[in-house]
C-alpha cells in the first residue's frame, strides 16, 4: 500500500519510550493518520495504569487493552514448557509472547478496518521478525509499518529527545533507561551498562531487580513447594487446585521471594549478533524444573532423549518467530503425546536461588524400587553375562578383524 492512502493505523502499543513517541511519528509522517492503540496484556499489570490518558495525549485516536493472559498461558506457555524448550538458558519470556500479542493486533487490525498495522521493534532485535511472522499468518496481505527502520532516530538517547521535544510523558529517565520487557512469565533487562559484558549485574541496587532479590537478600531459611501436574499441566500448588496461571503467579511470588530465576547470559540473536541480558523467571523456572522433575520417573528412555533433542528445535521455532508453522504445530503434537502419563506431585526446596529436588512421586512412575535396589531381589544377575557378550559383539570382531591385520 502506497504511504499517501494509508489513513488507519494500529499501533501495538505498551507506553514504553519506543511506542510512546511512535504515535506523534506517525502523525508526522503518515498524513497525520488515525492511530489506534492495542495493548496486548500478557501479564504487566502494573504498566497499565493511566496507559488510556497517555495514548490518548500523545495522539491516539482510542485504545483497546486486551486481556490475553489466560491465552497466553495456556497456548503458548504451556505447550513451551512441556516441550522443555530452553534457548541457550533463556526460558523464551518475550518470545512466545510476541505471536499472541500478534494475534490480537490482527483481530483489531480487521476491526476496525486499519490500512497497516505499526510495532516498536528495532531493526536489531528478534521481536521485529516474531511480531511480522505472526502477522502474515493472520493477514498476509496486510502493510506492516516499522518506524525504527524508516526513523532517523539512531538510539535511546535520541528518542529520549524526542519525547522530551514533543512533550511526551515518560516514566524513565537516561540513567534508569534500561530496555525492559515485562509479562506474567518474566522480565528482561538490556542496555546502559549491561552492554559491556565485564560490569557485573546490579542485583543488589534497589529498583534493579523486579520480580525478586538476590540470592544474596534471600531468606535464610528454605521455602518448600509441591506442584500436581496432569498429562505436564500444572494443577495444583501445595494440595490446593488452581490454573496454570495462578499457579504460575503464586510460584513468582515464592521464586522471587528467594531469589530463584535470575540469569545473565549472552544469547545469539536470530539477526545474527550477540546480546547480553539479564532474566528474571522465577515462577518458570520452578516449574520447568518440577516438570524435568516428574519427567524423570515417567518417561522411558528413549522418548526422554529423543525428547531432549526435540526441544531444542522448539525452542529455535519460539525463539525465532516461527510460531505458527506446521513443524512447530507437529512438534506440539509429539510432545502431547509423550506428557500423557507425566502425571504426579513434584516436592522442592527453594533456598537462596537454588532448587533442590525434595521428592518426586507418580502412579505412572517407571521407577521401581524393587528392581533398582541394591539390597535383594528378583533381579537375576547373571543375566547380565549374555546382554553384554552380544552388545559387544561389534568391538569383539572388529579387534579380531583389527589383530589379523
Amino acid at each position: 500500500m502506497k504511504k499517501e492512502d494509508i489513513k488507519k493505523v494500529v499501533l501495538s502499543y505498551s507506553g514504553g519510550l519506543d511506542t510512546s513517541i511512535i504515535i506523534p511519528w506517525l502523525k508526522e509522517n503518515y498524513n497525520n493518520c488515525e492511530v489506534i492503540a492495542v495493548c496486548g496484556n500478557v501479564g504487566q499489570n502494573d504498566e497499565l495504569e493511566g496507559l488510556e490518558e497517555k495514548a490518548l495525549k500523545t495522539g491516539a485516536s482510542k485504545l483497546y487493552v486486551l486481556d490475553l493472559t489466560d491465552e497466553y498461558v495456556n497456548d503458548y506457555i504451556i505447550p513451551t514448557m512441556k516441550a522443555g524448550a530452553v534457548y541457550e538458558d533463556y526460558l523464551l519470556g518475550t518470545s512466545h509472547a510476541r505471536p499472541c500479542i500478534a494475534k490480537g493486533l490482527v483481530e483489531i487490525a480487521k476491526k476496525e478496518h486499519a490500512d497497516a498495522i505499526v510495532h516498536g521493534c528495532t531493526g536489531k532485535g528478534n521481536d521485529q521478525v516474531r511480531f511480522e511472522l505472526a502477522i502474515k499468518h493472520f493477514a498476509p496481505n496486510m502493510t506492516i509499518i516499522a518506524p525504527w527502520r524508516e526513523w532517523n532516530i539512531k538510539s535511546r538517547d535520541e528518542e529520549i529527545d524526542y519525547a522530551e521535544a514533543h512533550n511526551v510523558p515518560l516514566k524513565i529517565n537516561r540513567e534508569t533507561n534500561y530496555s525492559k520487557d515485562k509479562n506474567l512469565w518474566h522480565l528482561s533487562h538490556e542496555g546502559l551498562d549491561l552492554e559491556d559484558t565485564a560490569n557485573e549485574p546490579q542485583y543488589e541496587k534497589k529498583g534493579f531487580l523486579e520480580m525478586g532479590v538476590s540470592p544474596m537478600d534471600a531468606p535464610d531459611e528454605p521455602t518448600y513447594v509441591t506442584i500436581d501436574f496432569e498429562k505436564g499441566i500444572p494443577t495444583a500448588l501445595d494440595g490446593k487446585a488452581m490454573s496454570a496461571k495462578e499457579i504460575i503467579l503464586k510460584l513468582n511470588e515464592l521464586g522471587g521471594k528467594n531469589g530463584i530465576g535470575i540469569i545473565d547470559i549472552v544469547e545469539n540473536r536470530l539477526v545474527g549478533m550477540k546480546c547480553r541480558g539479564v532474566y528474571e523467571t522465577p515462577g518458570g523456572t520452578i516449574l520447568y524444573a518440577a516438570h524435568k522433575a516428574l519427567e524423570t520417573i515417567t518417561l522411558d528412555k528413549m522418548t526422554a532423549h529423543e525428547k531432549e533433542r526435540l526441544s531444542i528445535t522448539f525452542a529455535e521455532l519460539v525463539y525465532n518467530g516461527q510460531w505458527f508453522t506446521p513443524l512447530r504445530e507437529a512438534l506440539s503434537a509429539f510432545v502431547d503425546k509423550t506428557q500423557e502419563r507425566v502425571n504426579g506431585t513434584v516436592k522442592l526446596k527453594l533456598y537462596k536461588g537454588n532448587i533442590i529436588k525434595a521428592g518426586v512421586t507418580s502412579p505412572c512412575s517407571l521407577y521401581s524400587e524393587e528392581i533398582a535396589t541394591f539390597g535383594e531381589s528378583d533381579y537375576d544377575q547373571t543375566d547380565a553375562r549374555g546382554f553384554i557378550n552380544l552388545y559387544g559383539l561389534p568391538i569383539k570382531v572388529q579387534a579380531l578383524v583389527d589383530g589379523r591385520k
